[in-house]
């Protein structure tokens, strides 16, 4: 009796239980879901504010551009001119091909299978990811050797840079990174979905995929030799620049201009230097810690149920921390223009006004003090000279 009620306790705490642990799980669940479509729902303003401000800042220094090319009196301008259009092309491009794609996934629920079941999309996203980087990259090495040579070698570069040198240069750094990131499409590494599930590119960490290593690697140096190649002619320039002013400084008209040019100039440099550091660097950086480490982001979810809770919140901190970097190096599609042309247009102009008002104001008020002296002076002289005569 007492065996059989106590059976008959221990079967209803078992019930009681097991109602609880479905009501529990079912409540969760239903959380979870309501938490995912709600950052889903959140998330999703990254891709569509990003493509509307890319496409309106990269078509207005394509008008600009257009313009400019079309006068006579910049013809010098035109090499210039071409790879700021080229860079604005290439910036445009790259987030109308690519921002749609990820609108979709997030309004999907973030099930990539969905709009591409098949996975070619994928594979185009990350040839897109790719060349669209780099061309970025290569073409602002690209523009910052051409200044460094104008400035360090004027007589030569005047004489040798061509419109159709650049257009050359220009068609060759497109193909080239191009072919280079069709390499996964005939079988040297491969495009993987990254965290969260929305976008595609190198799978940094797999050494299952043959070439898979050497694929990443690549990209990686390339990205940082770019990077450097662009500080360090950024860095010539800029040296060159002041030299040149200190050589023609002077009250002519043709010396304060050159002053205004070179403090606009750099100021402009100093900012392409910092976006590219702060937009690039980490994802550079981040790509070859996951190589050496062998964790790829496409593994962030059967990685995170599979482990333990610390390395859950590891793994997560590095996930989230390489869509953050993957979100930087796209901003630079949308700065791009405004740091090489409409900021220049735009800012720099009323810098170097406000800053030519100020100098203006404490020249004049030297010039109306030294002009009250001059007078002070000439009124003694003429007073000594009336009082002489009559000394006499």
């Amino acid at each position: 009796m007492t065996t059989d009620g106590c059976d008959s306790l221990e079967d209803l705490q078992t019930t009681v239980g097991e109602m609880l642990d479905t009501n529990v799980s079912k409540t969760l669940r239903e959380g979870s879901v309501t938490k995912n479509s709600s950052c889903g729902s959140v998330s999703v303003g990254f891709p569509i504010t990003m493509m509307i401000t890319g496409m309106v800042g990269n078509s207005l220094a394509l008008i600009l551009v257009y313009i400019s090319y079309k006068k006579k009196e910049n013809k010098r301008k035109r090499s210039f001119l071409l790879c700021i259009g080229s860079l604005a092309c290439i910036d445009l491009f790259g987030q109308l091909l690519t921002s749609p794609i990820v609108i979709s996934v997030y309004r999907a629920d973030l099930r990539w299978e969905r709009i591409d079941a098949s996975g070619r999309l994928c594979s185009f996203f990350g040839v897109c990811m790719t060349t669209f980087g780099l061309c970025a990259l290569f073409l602002a090495s690209a523009m910052a050797i051409e200044r460094a040579m104008a400035i360090t070698n004027p007589h030569w570069y005047s004489n040798h840079m061509k419109t159709r040198v650049t257009k050359q240069t220009l068609a060759v750094i497109f193909f080239a990174v191009l072919l280079f990131a069709l390499l996964p499409i005939a079988g040297v590494g491969e495009y993987t979905r990254q965290w969260p599930g929305t976008w595609c590119f190198i799978s940094a960490g797999d050494r299952r995929v043959p070439g898979n290593m050497f694929f990443a690697i690549t990209f990686a140096v390339l990205g940082i030799f770019s990077l450097l190649v662009t500080l360090s002619c950024n860095v010539v320039t800029i040296r060159g620049l002041i030299i040149r002013c200190k050589t023609k400084s002077g009250t002519s008209q043709s010396s304060k201009q050159w002053e205004r040019l070179t403090t606009e100039t750099v100021i402009q440099l100093l900012g392409i230097m910092c976006v590219l550091l702060i937009c690039w660097s980490p994802l550079l950086v981040l790509m070859l810690r996951m190589i050496s480490t062998q964790v790829s982001s496409h593994e962030c979810n059967s990685r995170a149920a599979a482990s333990n809770h610390t390395s859950n919140q590891d793994v997560h901190l590095d996930c989230n921390f390489f869509l953050t970097a993957i979100r930087l190096a796209s901003l630079n599609q949308i700065l791009d223009p405004w740091v090489y042309l409409l900021f220049r247009e735009i800012l720099l102009r009323k810098f170097c006004l406000v800053a030519n008002a100020v100098s203006n104001c404490s020249t004049e008020d030297r010039k109306e003090t030294q002009t009250a002296l001059d007078a002070l002076n000439k009124q003694n002289q003429d007073s000594n000279d009336l009082h002489k005569p009559q000394n006499s």
